[in-house]
């Protein structure tokens, strides 16, 4: 992803930074927060800086989950000018995207505090980046909902429509499925709920359902499935949906809407010659 990121932004070279600077011209900088947020991405951006020249030597000054107060410096980096600049603009880039999930994360995983409800992403992810967007909703105290489609069984609206109805295809995926394989299966309605129930599926997912609708599937379900909530999750909202006997509640906008973090880099002013 490095290596990807670095060829878009520097594949032709930084012919700026490059004309201004010898490659014996040297410079101190570092990152700083813009804002309160919960830092993420900070071995990435030294991983991005080692990239582009193994001179460039970089200290960190928090660790990914830290909370940041805005103001403080979060890693340090100094080296070669021009080899700085080129890798700067990637580095943020890593740095405020997955800051800005772990920041978002953090309030979710608050709002909920004490209700016994984990939040956990979604494959709603940006192409390429799931495995770090996943590791930064991780940082900012929510879980992980599975990265594949490979990882357990979860029939969706769609595999209902095309296989004649719910109980056909949890019967069809049981008798496929590894036997360790949890049957997870989403119910839109009550009565799909009453169905799946009945099929043994061992997760049942509420898909966009009121607060109220979500208390009589529960009362259906009677802790015979783990309940997961899902569709329509904002943390405006959030609470309304981590009710008594709701064990999940899966929100894609971690990943898909958190805005990037406030996040910059700053070069220390050139020592004077004696």
């Amino acid at each position: 992803m490095i290596d990807l990121a670095l060829e878009e932004d520097a594949g032709l070279g930084d012919v700026t930074s490059r004309a201004i600077f010898s490659t014996r011209h040297r410079s101190r900088a570092f990152i700083e927060a813009g804002q309160d947020l919960v830092i993420c991405g900070l071995d990435v951006a030294a991983r991005v800086f080692s990239r582009v020249d193994p001179a460039l030597k970089v200290t960190l000054a928090a660790r990914d989950g830290d909370r940041v107060k805005a103001g403080r410096r979060v890693l340090e980096v100094s080296g070669p000018t021009a080899a700085l600049l080129t890798a700067e603009r990637t580095a943020l880039n890593f740095i405020q995207r997955l800051s800005g999930i772990a920041t978002l994360s953090r309030k979710f995983a608050d709002a909920v505090a004490g209700t016994g409800v984990r939040v956990v992403d979604t494959r709603k992810t940006t192409p390429g980046w799931r495995a770090l967007e996943k590791y930064a909703v991780r940082c900012g105290g929510c879980f992980n909902h599975r990265s594949s489609l490979g990882e357990h069984v979860l029939i969706k609206d769609n595999h209902i429509a095309a296989a004649g109805s719910l109980t056909k295809a949890v019967q069809r995926c049981r008798a496929a499925a590894p036997h360790s394989a949890k049957i997870e299966v989403e119910a839109t309605t009550l009565a799909e709920v009453r169905e799946a129930v009945r099929a043994r599926a061992e997760v049942i997912l509420l898909d966009n359902m009121t607060p109220a609708q979500i208390q009589a599937a529960v009362k259906t379900v009677a802790r015979r499935a783990i309940i997961e909530v899902s569709g329509g999750v904002r943390y405006e909202t959030l609470r309304d949906f981590a009710l008594p006997g709701v064990d999940v509640i899966s929100a894609g906008a971690l990943t898909h809407s958190a805005p990037a973090a406030d996040l910059s880099l700053t070069i220390l002013p050139a020592r004077r010659s004696k």
